[in-house]
C-alpha cells in the first residue's frame, strides 16, 4: 500500500468520524429540547404561581384547572420527547 493511498484513507476514517460526532451532537440536542421546554414550564409555574389555579381551586372548575399555561408548556415538551423527537433523531442518523 502506498503512503499516499494510506494518507487518503486515514482522512476519509477521520472525516466520517467527525460526521458522526457531528450527527451525534445534533441527536443529543434535538433529545434535550423536550426536557428543556419541560423545565421552562415548571420555572414558569414557580416564578408565576397565581397563575396556577391547582394551588387555590376555590370556586374553579374543572376546565378552568386543567388548562393552565404552565401545564400546557409541560405536556408540549413531554409530547416532544416522547413522540416527535425519536422519529427526528432517526431522521438525522439515517442522514448520509
Amino acid at each position: 500500500m502506498s503512503a499516499d493511498f494510506a494518507h487518503r484513507l486515514r482522512r476519509h476514517e477521520d472525516d466520517a468520524a467527525a460526521a458522526a460526532r457531528s450527527r451525534a451532537l445534533r441527536a443529543r440536542i434535538v433529545m434535550a429540547l423536550g426536557p428543556a421546554t419541560m423545565l421552562a414550564g415548571m420555572i414558569w409555574a414557580v416564578a408565576q404561581p397565581w397563575r396556577l389555579t391547582l394551588l387555590h381551586p376555590h370556586g374553579q372548575g374543572f376546565w378552568w384547572l386543567v388548562v393552565e399555561p404552565p401545564l400546557y408548556v409541560i405536556g408540549v415538551g413531554l409530547l416532544f420527547r416522547l413522540v416527535i423527537a425519536p422519529g427526528a433523531v432517526e431522521d438525522l442518523e439515517r442522514e448520509p
